[in-house]
């Protein structure tokens, strides 16, 4: 090769070696949820707007304590209005299932619907009483042999597929639900965890990154949770179940239906 020829050739492999340069390899992340504007922002979350992490945790907790409780037997009529079936008001939509199901069919046997402690009762172990027991914000109506197999297991991915509950799966001592109901989980779980922070009767709730919380009062996992929040973002169900519960019943609200995006900005 003649002296040109390699002049050329070096120019060239620099030429494209500047432009391999500016190229990145994209990471593999979820997308953060967008910041939202609520007609509640000016009101309700007047002293929680602007700010993040534990500030925004204890001003929400703050404002979602002023709560009206609800003894466990009303929760029967309460979940027949908040998870009414918009497309049959005979009927109520089940958790984890998705199925619709005849609002008379409430009890304990095969083919009933019951009351889900989407935060199970035994992680902090606060039974049916009334507060986190009867809190409408995390019970949902649910196929009773369904609810048998989540059991208390904390939320994560994999295992093997739930009966009655397509594209749900279930191991030793996790439970994921199905696409459509993983936000819903991950909010119902996060708002306990702000709800409920140690300074009332109750044991503080807090999220964490186990799947073997057993009887502690943590609930997991919250990487998966966090994940979930994103990748199914509020339905139309949720938000009509937000503004029911807190017109109706309980009169506070599930801030992370209202605003997805706290989540990260607390965890």
């Amino acid at each position: 090769m003649s002296v040109a020829q390699t002049g050329r050739w070096k120019a060239w492999a620099a030429s494209i070696a500047a432009v391999l340069v500016t190229l990145t390899v994209p990471t593999v992340a979820a997308t953060p949820a967008s910041a939202t504007t609520t007609a509640y922002d000016s009101t309700y979350y007047k002293d929680a707007i602007g700010k993040t992490g534990t500030g925004l945790k204890s001003s929400l907790h703050t404002i979602i304590s002023s709560q009206s409780k609800i003894s466990y037997d009303a929760v029967w009529n309460a979940l027949k209005t908040t998870d009414q079936d918009p497309n049959n008001t005979a009927n109520v939509i089940l958790l984890y299932s998705g199925t619709s199901r005849s609002k008379s069919l409430n009890g304990g046997s095969v083919g009933d619907w019951n009351r889900e402690h989407t935060w199970a009762q035994s992680h902090g172990n606060f039974g049916t009483s009334a507060g986190p027991g009867t809190d409408l914000h995390h019970l949902r109506a649910a196929d009773v042999q369904v609810n048998s197999t989540r059991g208390n297991k904390d939320f994560d991915y994999g295992g093997s597929a739930v009966s009655g509950a397509p594209g749900s799966y279930t191991d030793s001592n996790s439970f994921e639900p199905r696409d459509a109901d993983k936000g819903d989980v991950a909010r119902m779980i996060l708002y306990m965890a702000v709800r409920y922070e140690g300074d009332d009767a109750w044991a503080d709730l807090e999220p964490n990154d186990s799947t073997t919380n057993g009887s502690v009062p943590f609930h997991g996992r919250l990487s998966v949770l966090k994940q979930w929040n994103e990748q199914d973002p509020p339905s139309a169900f949720e938000e009509r179940r937000n503004d029911i519960i807190f017109n109706t019943y309980q009169h506070n609200r599930n801030p992370f239906i209202d605003h997805p995006e706290w989540i990260e900005a607390i965890w």
